[in-house]
């Protein structure tokens, strides 16, 4: 595809998108995602390069998909954007399958449902979010098309199509990547502070965008800012969807952090030091997080991939779960 077309889709995209529901103001998203491309070292997946426009252009598209107006999208899609820790410290360790996460939530619902009906409201699977799992689908998907990619080439056959499925799959990594890497998403705590406060955090539900979309926009973000701080490639080997939840849980940690500089001043002076370096290290924790999946990703797609046996569906696979109907990775 044509850059000039690659561009005219992206302003398409983006022209849809609400501006309500874009996380990080939607200027972080395409930062953080052109950040990661450009930080690609030569060895990767380069082809991304040539897409970087369409790709930083589209990142908050994923929001558009949560429009209430179209309700079945919204209710598949909402969670993906969130992984609210306080909702399931009961649940150890994580699953490693998405269903198996709902049904336990769900198990864990109807437990308390009488006893604390509180706490039940939100002891579902939107007030708990699937972000890893979307994020670690995605990732599989890139796995995949990145075969094609390397198919098409090595068949002599014109790649375009296989690198197109890339960057469209790169963006919804890239907006669940980016989203993780802000410590709201994070947390039940992401619209303002809810339960005991004794250190008078505020209970006003625009803290999540004055911080991600009014600072991060007054403050001119750029991805020049960013792609210094990147550094050499990581995870390129251990299991990814743990390097998933550790990513999240590195930045739900700071979650208090940002109550804690909203409470200083509100974020009404876009050249606070400390809020800055806040936005800096959190976009650049996303950035060099896609790129690493990026990386591996176009490593493991030259690795013609192993046969399953028993397949994950058949009933005599040792880990085949009846209630989800597959086994767990």
């Amino acid at each position: 595809m044509r850059p000039a077309l690659l561009a005219t889709i992206a302003g398409i995209a983006m022209a849809l998108i609400p501006t309500s529901a874009q996380a990080w103001g939607g200027t972080a998203h395409a930062v953080i995602d052109r950040a990661a491309i450009e930080s690609i070292p030569d060895d990767g997946p380069v082809f991304l390069r040539r897409q970087v426009d369409y790709i930083a252009g589209s990142a908050s598209l994923p929001d558009a998909w949560r429009n209430a107006s179209e309700n079945f999208s919204k209710i598949a899609e909402d969670p993906n954007h969130g992984w609210f820790r306080e909702q399931f410290t009961f649940l150890k360790p994580i699953p490693r399958s998405r269903y198996e996460f709902v049904i336990a939530v769900f198990k864990q619902h109807e437990k308390i449902k009488r006893t604390d009906p509180a706490t039940a409201a939100r002891t579902n699977v939107r007030w708990t979010g699937t972000l890893p799992y979307a994020a670690i689908e995605a990732y599989e998907r890139i796995v995949v098309c990145m075969r094609d990619v390397r198919a098409a080439k090595q068949a002599g056959r014109d790649s375009a199509f296989a690198e197109q499925h890339c960057g469209f799959d790169v963006i919804r990594l890239g907006h669940y990547i980016g989203d993780g890497a802000q410590p709201l998403h994070d947390s039940v705590n992401s619209d303002g502070w809810r339960g005991p406060n004794p250190k008078g955090y505020t209970t006003d539900k625009s803290i999540h965008g004055r911080f991600e979309s009014r600072f991060v926009d007054g403050m001119k973000l750029t991805a020049a800012d960013i792609t210094p701080r990147i550094g050499a490639p990581g995870h390129r080997d251990g299991d990814m969807f743990d390097a998933i939840l550790a990513f999240l849980d590195n930045a739900g940690d700071k979650m208090e952090r940002v109550y804690a500089l909203e409470k200083r001043n509100g974020f009404a002076d876009f050249t606070d030091k400390d809020v800055r370096a806040l936005v800096y290290t959190q976009t650049t924790a996303g950035a060099a997080m896609l790129r690493d999946m990026l990386c591996r990703a176009w490593t493991e797609s030259a690795t013609t991939p192993a046969e399953i046996r028993p397949s994950p569906i058949d009933f005599a696979n040792p880990r085949f779960n009846a209630e989800t109907g597959s086994a767990a990775d």
